[in-house]
Formats: structure tokens, C-alpha cells, sequence
């Protein structure tokens, strides 16, 4: 019987949110709490049903630690996460044969720009050299040389927006058997690519990165290698490894792996002019916007929570109320004193507020409104993607003038319609919508607005790269350097063997 001890660490930052977060941030889940994901579209539900298929295998469930993209976890707050997850790992690995890892790459900490690297080292030594340890990643993670040198298999997701939650957990499990079964032995190729891209380009169903993504499935599906995918990382982490990365694991044949990785990347280089993202100015969108008859959708990238945003952006509200724009605007914002005082009027009653600047004043002056209570919520739903849970603390909708603005206390997800909807707002009944993520599902939005907008506006995670202000990844860094020269070459990490 097979021991195979599962842990789940995931969060991912922006370094140019100026909003610390903390150990409450996150929602921890011990023990056999794990298996509430079985069913679920999470990497732990895709890992449970492959490894719960094998009757010659036990999960040892120990810690699941996830929290919304954010800005960077205090020192404080890390060493107390850390701390939990480590002495849960510690306290159930006695007699474990293999480690799973959900993890998401793009996690960043006060004092600890690799928090991802740092587990899994101090999970290596627990464990020991020769017990295996597989982990899967997020495409927008920063794969470190320090976190490959303490597993010996990974698994990347192959989709963007991201739908293959499970999939990867399943592809990570599926490994982890393999390697246990004695019948694969990963050698994994990681070439380095000094560009940050950003875009339309990069949804896998319809970009140039999505062609390069079906080149890895096909090789991993093909029998060439065991695993492949380009990490494309998170812009907006601002840490030593941060890059685009191409990850090829073959079995026993560093060759392939080499020569694939490669090839890979090569055909990535060319096409990072087109990987950057197209921003129209707002004055632009909200002139055109006028002259339409469907719903458009205004997409606030700059202020992507899912990508670590703040969520308070108030700038295409206060430019579509300045341009005078009349047709009906429905918008979401994170301003927990706006929340609380439209939880204290009361539904139907008037609240004089401002809407904007709550977290992130250096960026957005407060707006002051004039606004009916419409609606209380506790602020819970379900992604629909995921089905896990969402809490955005006290929300109110609140409408003035064309406006209906659903305002949150906390800063939570927003690549869907979840909030919107368990809000008694449905997007079709408005003419513009103003979306704060990069992209969404197709059928979400995509499908049936007459126009996406992908609007040129402030904040800590705008498409415009060199904008930021990046001060500690590695340079020379596409597009924050021009003119980068590149040829790659591939470092060749053997699985573990004791190193």
C-alpha cells in the first residue's frame, strides 16, 4: 500500500499592490477537510479521483492553504502560514512514500521572495532523498531553480483563462504513480526566456500561445515526454526569477528533453512583439461605445484582482461619469467604508459616500456619490469555474445616476460573473459592463457583447509592462529592455537524487 501525502499552497501577488497581505487572507482547510474538493474543478479534486481509482494507494491529506491574488504577504504572516503548513507536513510524513503539491509559483512574501522554494526544501528534508515529490503549477507561476532542484516531476496548467484545474492535478497524479510504479524516470530541460508578455495573444484557445500550448500537449500525449509547458509567469511578481519559461520532462532521456525545450523556445522568441497587451485610451472607448447598440464590455485589466490588484479602481467609473456617458453602467469595487455605511442605511435608503482610492489612494482620488441602497449581500458566492467559495465581506449594490455599482469589502476574485449575479445583477441587462480581469471565459462575455474594450487605465497590474516599474527581476527583460538578445539554452535538472 502506497502512502501519498497531499498538501495545497496557493496565492498569488502583485508587487505593485501597496496593500500587505496577511495569514487571514487565507483560507486553511487540515486533515481530511482535504477531500470537501472530491468533484471539485481544483487541482486536489483531479489528484483525490486518480489517486482514489488505485485501491494500493492511501492519501495522507495534511494542509490546503489558499487566498485571492494580493499584494505581498507580510513577513509576519508568512512565517505564521509556513510555520502550520511545514508542522502539518512534518507531523504526517513518517512512513509516506511519495509527496503531491498543488502550488501556485507567483506567491510572494516579506523576506521570502520564494516561499514556494522554501517549502519545498524544507519538505525535502523531511522527506528525505529518496522519497518522490511531484508538484503542479499555475502557467503564471515563477518556476525557481531552487524548486526544481527538490522534486523530481511537475505538472503545468495548458489553459488560459484557466479551466484545467483538475486536469493538471490528475496529469500531476498520474506522474507521481508512474514514478512510484518504477515505470518513469523524469529528467526535466528548463530553458530560460528573457521576456514578460501580456495580451489577447496569450488565451490558449485563439492565440499564438495557445499554438505553442497544443505543441506540449501533443508531445506529452504523443509519449515524447512526460510533461511540457510554457510558464509565461506573472508579470506583476516582481522577484529574481521572474521570466517566461520553457519546461520539457522526459523520461530518462535529458536529450529530449534539451532538444524539445529548445525547440519550444525558439519558436516562443519570435512571437513576443505579438504577446504584449493592446490597450485603447478611454476617451477612445467611450466615444465608440456611444455609437453602439449591444453591451460592450469595458475590461479593467489594470485592476485585475485575480492577478493582484487592489480591486478599488475607480477610473472608468469617474471617466464615463466626466465624459458623460448615459447609457446604463454596471461596475464592481472594492471600498469597505462605502459597504459598511450602505449596510447601515439600510435597502432603499441614501448613503453619501466615496466610491474609489480605499486601498490604493496614490493611484485613485475618491469619488464622491450621491447613491440608493438597492441591495445587501453577505458578500458569498461560488466561482463558476471552480465552484469554490468567494467572500467578499459585507456588499451593497448602489446605483446613482446610470451607475450600478457593486461594492464589496474585500478584495476577492473577479474572472467571472459570480459576484455579479449572486448580487441580483445579470450583465445582458446593462449596456456596458466593466469587467476587472485580463480575460474571462468565452461564453461569459466574449460571446455575445458587440465590442471588448481592453481599457489603457492605472494600476498594479496594468498590461503596460514597463509602466510598473520592476526593480528586481533579472535584466535585460523584454519589454522592459528593448532590445534583448537571446539563445537558448537549456539547464538539465535529473529528478532528485539526493542534491
Amino acid at each position: 500500500m502506497a502512502r501519498i501525502l497531499v498538501l495545497d499552497c496557493k496565492q498569488e501577488i502583485s508587487s505593485f499592490n501597496p496593500l500587505p497581505s496577511e495569514y487571514a487572507n487565507f483560507h486553511i482547510s487540515h486533515g481530511d477537510e482535504l477531500f470537501n474538493h472530491r468533484g471539485l474543478n481544483t487541482e486536489l479534486g483531479g489528484a483525490f479521483e486518480v489517486f482514489e481509482a488505485r485501491p494500493d494507494v492511501t492519501v495522507v491529506p495534511t494542509v490546503a492553504a489558499r487566498a485571492g491574488s494580493a499584494g505581498l504577504l507580510s513577513a509576519d504572516g508568512w512565517k505564521r502560514l509556513s510555520t502550520e503548513i511545514l508542522d502539518q507536513v512534518r507531523a504526517s510524513i513518517d512512513g509516506v512514500d511519495a509527496v503531491y503539491a498543488s502550488l501556485h509559483g507567483a506567491m510572494g512574501a516579506d523576506g521570502e521572495l520564494d516561499p514556494e522554494g522554501y517549502l519545498l526544501a524544507e519538505i525535502r528534508k523531511m522527506a528525505g532523498p529518496d522519497i518522490p515529490i511531484v508538484i503542479s503549477l499555475d502557467l503564471h507561476g515563477i518556476l525557481t531553480d531552487r524548486m526544481l532542484r527538490q522534486i523530481n516531476g511537475l505538472a503545468l496548467y495548458h489553459t488560459y483563462p484557466h479551466v484545467d484545474f483538475a486536469d493538471t492535478g490528475a496529469r500531476a497524479a498520474r506522474l507521481l504513480l508512474k514514478i512510484l510504479d518504477g515505470t518513469a524516470r523524469p529528467v526535466i530541460a528548463r530553458v530560460v526566456v528573457p521576456a514578460l508578455v501580456r495580451g489577447d495573444e496569450l488565451i490558449t484557445a485563439t492565440g499564438c500561445y495557445g499554438d505553442l500550448i497544443r505543441e506540449c500537449q501533443r508531445i506529452e500525449r504523443d509519449g515524447t515526454a512526460l510533461a511540457a509547458g510554457i510558464m509565461i509567469g506573472n508579470p506583476f511578481t516582481d522577484v529574481p526569477e521572474l521570466c517566461t519559461q520553457v519546461i520539457v520532462e522526459a523520461d530518462d532521456d535529458p536529450t529530449v528533453a534539451e532538444a524539445e525545450a529548445i525547440r519550444l523556445a525558439n519558436e516562443f522568441w519570435p512571437q513576443r512583439f505579438r504577446m504584449q497587451g493592446k490597450l485603447i485610451s478611454l476617451d477612445r472607448a467611450i466615444a465608440q461605445a456611444r455609437t453602439m447598440n449591444g453591451t460592450v464590455v469595458f475590461t479593467d485589466a489594470a485592476d485585475a484582482t485575480s492577478s493582484g490588484a487592489t480591486g478599488d479602481s475607480n477610473a472608468i467609473i469617474a471617466a464615463l461619469r466626466d465624459a458623460g456617458y448615459g447609457k446604463r453602467v454596471l461596475a464592481q469595487i472594492v471600498d469597505p467604508a462605502a459597504a459598511a455605511a450602505a449596510h447601515k442605511a439600510g435597502v432603499g435608503g441614501t448613503v453619501s459616500v466615496t466610491l474609489g482610492g480605499a486601498i490604493d489612494p496614490g493611484r485613485y482620488r475618491p469619488m464622491p456619490v450621491t447613491a440608493r441602497v438597492k441591495l445587501l449581500s453577505d458578500g458569498h458566492s461560488r466561482l463558476e469555474t471552480m465552484q469554490t467559495e468567494l467572500d467578499a465581506g459585507p456588499t451593497a449594490v448602489l446605483t446613482f445616476d446610470n451607475f450600478t455599482v457593486v461594492v464589496f469589502s474585500q478584495t476577492i476574485s473577479l474572472f467571472d460573473r459570480a459576484m455579479y449575479y449572486a448580487n441580483g445583477c445579470n450583465p445582458t441587462d446593462f449596456d456596458l459592463v466593466i469587467v476587472k480581469s485580463p480575460h474571462t471565459e468565452f461564453h461569459m462575455y466574449d460571446a455575445w457583447v458587440e465590442k471588448n474594450f481592453n481599457i489603457d487605465a492605472p494600476g498594479a497590474t496594468s498590461a503596460d509592462i514597463p509602466s510598473l516599474g520592476h526593480t528586481i527581476c533579472a535584466r535585460p527583460m523584454y519589454p522592459l529592455d528593448p532590445d534583448v538578445e537571446f539563445k537558448p539554452e537549456a539547464t538539465i535538472y535529473p529528478g532528485h537524487q539526493g542534491r
